[in-house]
């Protein structure tokens, strides 16, 4: 990460993810560990091949967290795309509009 470059885009990353509030500061308590994170680098190029930006993202070792310690359970709540189709379906035939 010697390359301005690098360092800018990083900065830009971090800058981000302190304006949108992603995280907190919190004490981590003593039977607790924290997850490590690791920066990704990437060119963006366009459809030529030059280079159109340097991408710095920031991620979460999430792999490293042992089931029953560090997490109990997860959930990710995702829509059928019937359900999706069932709706735009029933507005139609009432005339509903959807926004």
């Amino acid at each position: 990460m010697k390359s301005p470059h690098w360092r800018q885009a990083a900065q830009e990353e971090y800058d981000a993810l302190v304006k949108n509030n992603t995280w907190m500061v919190v004490e981590l308590p003593a039977n607790r560990r924290a997850v490590q994170c690791k920066w990704i680098f990437k060119v963006k190029r366009h459809a030529d091949g030059s280079v159109s930006r340097y991408k710095a993202r920031l991620v979460a070792k999430g792999f490293l967290q042992q089931p029953g310690c560090d997490f109990h359970e997860t959930f990710s709540p995702v829509i059928k795309p019937t359900t999706v189709r069932t709706i735009v379906s029933i507005a139609v035939t009432r005339g509903w509009s959807l926004r």
